[in-house]
């Protein structure tokens, strides 16, 4: 990812980032091509490790061995910007459009679990990120035994040992205050993707 000094975060920053994006793809390159998959992830609390899981009919993972790398994404929040919304063109003309975002990328290498005890503990995880605070939180272990057994024989875990991370916060940076400022005016008054970029914009008034 091409991350310019002023729009680069820190590692501290980018795990936020995924954390916030709650899920991402995982790109893998195959005998056939690139091939990716779009799941939910857990980040262990070291961050050495990112688990999840995904249908076993989905045949993403039977491409995959132990050991092969994976380029992980997410991203955070996302938007067009058009130059309208610079009080600087006016006086300056030579504007263009660009996008806002905040992603994150995250480098690894895979192993698959087919260990009940193991999809079951990711599981448990993923569910327990997602459903804490929520009033009822639903909970695996509330499920049926043998309904919750055949729904772990259809899925596949997947575990990726952390190689790197880089995140990248792209919010008009290289734009004059001004600029910045009428950006995020406008999206947090935008559409649901704007207002989750304006919101992240860290403009002094």
């Amino acid at each position: 990812m091409y991350v310019p000094p002023k729009h680069a975060v820190d590692d501290d920053d980018a795990w936020l980032i995924v954390k916030d994006a709650g899920a991402g793809s995982l790109v893998i390159v195959t005998p056939l091509g690139m091939a990716s998959v779009f799941v939910p992830v857990v980040v262990s609390e070291d961050r050495r490790t990112l688990t999840s899981h995904l249908a076993r009919a989905n045949s993403w993972w039977k491409t995959v061995r132990t050991g092969d790398e994976v380029l992980a994404l997410f991203q955070a929040a996302s938007a067009y910007v058009t130059p309208s919304y610079y009080p600087s063109r006016l006086e300056n003309p030579g504007v263009v459009p660009t996008w806002n975002y905040v992603a994150a990328e995250v480098r690894g290498r895979l192993r698959l679990h087919e260990e009940p005890e193991w999809k079951l503990d990711q599981i448990r995880a993923v569910t327990q990120q997602f459903e804490s605070g929520r009033d009822p939180e639903w909970r695996v272990d509330d499920l049926d035994e043998k309904y919750r057994q055949k729904q772990l024989t259809a899925i596949v875990g997947i575990e990726i040992d952390v190689i790197s991370i880089e995140g990248k916060a792209k919010l008009s940076q290289n734009r004059p205050d001004e600029d910045q400022k009428s950006v995020r005016d406008h999206f947090v008054k935008g559409t649901l993707g704007e207002r989750n970029v304006g919101l992240r914009m860290n403009v002094s008034d």
